[in-house]
């Protein structure tokens, strides 16, 4: 498989802070993997997650996705970077209130300069089982109905790499359900997926390799013997202690 992210002796230490949300974390995720980033809360899990994403800077150390140095590039250009390569869906939707779902699915689109993506828009919409809601506003939505808003919205631009920081933290475990399923399916199709969870049931259901964090160090980091499987038949094939 092919490497799509690359970290390596990354440091991240916050302004006052004496200690780093990261400290010294190498990883290497390959195309078309599923896999879940779990660690209690300030253990630097989300950290990870806005390097890769362009969001933050590492303090010290490299970070690397599809072949792009990060760290090369100026405020505009991870811009550009998570634009056409980034899709991040967040805990609490972030919908604006004022825009349909559909007109909210088609903002990443937009600021592409795609105007033709209403087609696409709406049949991911479809495809997340909700075609119903393209034109109501987010009020009119229930948690579910938002957060598959909130990923259509995160594939609109067909990104390398699909970015899920908490997704089912806001929603019931019904919904929440509903919603690891689709991210499930999204990988079968090919989608590479990095998710951030504190729920080692989702984790080991669903995702293909979990790496564990704790205090800003990769205390564990386990690939699984198949998807959808539940945590008593996960089958440790590798595991890695790097805290040093």
């Amino acid at each position: 498989m092919t490497e799509l992210v690359r970290l390596t002796d990354v440091i991240k230490v916050y302004q006052g802070g004496i200690t780093g949300a990261l400290n010294g974390v190498s990883l290497s995720i390959e195309q078309g993997e599923f896999t879940a980033v779990m660690g209690p809360s300030g253990s630097g899990k989300s950290t990870l997650l806005n390097l890769i994403a362009g969001l933050d800077r590492p303090t010290s150390g490299d970070v690397a996705v599809g072949g792009t140095d990060l760290g090369a590039l100026g405020e505009a250009g991870l811009a550009r970077f998570r634009r056409d390569h980034v899709g991040f869906v967040f805990q609490f939707f972030h919908l604006l209130p004022n825009l349909t779902a559909l007109e909210n699915v088609l903002i990443p689109a937009q600021l592409k300069g795609r105007e033709s993506a209403d087609t696409r828009g709406r049949k991911l919409l479809e495809t997340l089982g909700i075609p119903e809601v393209a034109e109501r506003y987010p009020a009119k939505l229930s948690g579910g109905q938002q957060q598959r808003v909130a990923i259509a919205r995160a594939l609109i631009n067909n990104p390398t790499l699909l970015l899920a920081d908490e997704p089912t933290g806001a929603l019931d475990t019904h919904s929440g359900d509903q919603v690891m399923d689709l991210l499930a399916q999204l990988h079968r199709e090919g989608q590479t997926i990095l998710l951030v969870t504190h729920d080692a049931k989702l984790a080991t259901r669903h995702a293909a390799r979990v790496i564990s964090v704790t205090d800003g160090k990769i205390v564990d980091d386990a690939r699984l013997e198949t998807t959808e499987r539940s945590a008593s038949d996960v089958v440790r094939v590798r595991s890695e202690e790097t805290s040093r």
